[in-house]
């Protein structure tokens, strides 16, 4: 297990290691009911496995960031662990951090099933999850809960956002690859249902598990169903797996295959040969906005990748989780919980957002295509910007809700 600790100081850069002792907290701005003397967050993501790219050391340093930016005037420590892919590797790290090492918040979560596992406890000891890696939409519908907020995408958004473009395209059979865990499930659940309120068929689905190697037969099956559309309903190792296979079966010039939750990393990952013209729903794209562009580059000269919507979200749910504990003056959960509803998010990630009875925080999506070979001009120029989705029209609306939170 990877496990990293830093200490963050007010208006100062990264500084020393876990090593370091422990100062008090500084009361400027009213802060100085702080649990411990600090507020700490820890980023519980996947460094080795993976999704690594996607998410991993990233998010650690998109953090690390968010508390540099807007930890003046209190104590911040960050800290990240490995789950490994493993739920109950998760909850013990998330039990040791609540228990032990007074960790007030946790970011990322890199997977679902990890992020079901982990809320449970979380609920019982009354800590605040910001879900940027977890995906299901049940964090926002049947499973959610008053203090874990799902803040960069779930797989409804993406489901609605994919099938409304990829139908118009000429998309009409649908054929689902389902990684067999929670969140695989849920976007090709939420994804049929799109295709069938689009007037598209689904004329079948394997499921498959996690982190195969071999798709052959997934996709010739695929192919041999009539499908013009193969869906790929997985995480970023599966995914750049199946990509690739299906090319090398030719399978690109008789179906439009849709990788349904790909990542910038992955596209770097298989190169515009493959990838290109593929379409991506994503809550973030690091050449969209002169602002993306900043923060990209001060992230790159980190993390020496442009970053993913997984690590935008990490930043901007960790500053905004920070300026509601400098705003209230305490770390006490829901105290912390209602000034974030309180306060709509505005910076690079999201204009205007705001986070919903359901747990979700709304914000714009975006259309994306992946460019042809030739179209672009650097080695992360890898999309075209097509739509911007309005966040209240892609999500599920409030009314539909199956959140117990949610007054009907």
């Amino acid at each position: 297990m990877v496990y990293s600790s830093f200490q963050l100081r007010a208006a100062v850069c990264l500084a020393l290691a876990i090593s370091a002792p422990p100062a008090a907290a500084q009361t400027a701005g009213g802060t100085a009911n702080l649990s411990g003397g600090k507020v700490k967050v820890g980023v519980l993501t996947d460094i080795a496995g993976p999704t690594a790219l996607a998410n991993g050391k990233g998010s650690v340093i998109a953090a690390e960031m968010a508390a540099e930016d807007f930890g003046a005037g209190i104590n911040v420590e960050v800290i990240s662990a490995d789950h490994s892919g493993k739920p109950d590797t998760g909850s013990q790290i998330a039990a040791r951090w609540f228990d032990v090492e007074g960790v007030d918040a946790i970011a990322d979560m890199q997977g679902s099933p990890i992020g079901f596992a982990v809320q449970n406890l979380a609920v019982q000891k009354s800590k605040i999850m910001l879900l940027s890696g977890s995906t299901s939409s049940d964090f926002n519908g049947k499973a959610c809960s008053p203090l874990t907020v799902q803040w960069t995408v779930d797989t409804y958004n993406l489901a609605k956002g994919a099938a409304k473009a990829i139908i118009e395209a000429g998309g009409t059979k649908w054929y689902f690859l389902t990684v067999d865990q929670a969140y695989g499930h849920a976007l090709s659940r939420d994804t049929s249902e799109q295709v069938k309120l689009n007037g598209a068929q689904v004329v079948g689905s394997t499921v498959f598990p996690p982190n195969t190697s071999d798709f052959a037969s997934f996709l010739l099956t695929a192919s041999n169903a009539g499908a013009n559309v193969i869906a790929i309903a997985a995480s970023s190792g599966d995914t750049v797996t199946a990509l690739k296979q299906a090319d090398e079966f030719g399978l690109s010039a008789k179906a439009k295959i849709v990788p349904l939750q790909s990542v910038l990393t992955d596209v770097h990952a298989v190169g515009l040969k493959i990838a290109h013209d593929a379409y991506e729903v994503s809550p973030f794209y690091w050449d969209r906005t002169p602002e993306t562009r900043a923060w990209a580059q001060r992230f790159y000269a980190r993390a020496k990748i442009m970053p993913t919507g997984f690590h935008a979200g990490v930043y901007s749910s960790v500053a905004h989780y920070l300026k509601a504990v400098k705003a209230t003056g305490t770390d006490e959960a829901p105290t912390v919980m209602k000034q974030m509803e309180k306060e709509r998010v505005n910076d690079f990630f999201a204009a205007d957002g705001y986070i919903r009875a359901d747990r979700k925080m709304i914000h714009d999506m975006y259309l994306l295509q992946v460019k042809k070979v030739g179209e672009n001009k650097g080695d992360w120029d890898l999309y075209n910007v097509l739509q911007t989705l309005p966040g209240e029209a892609v999500n599920r609306p409030l009314s539909e809700s199956p959140c117990p939170l949610v007054k009907k």
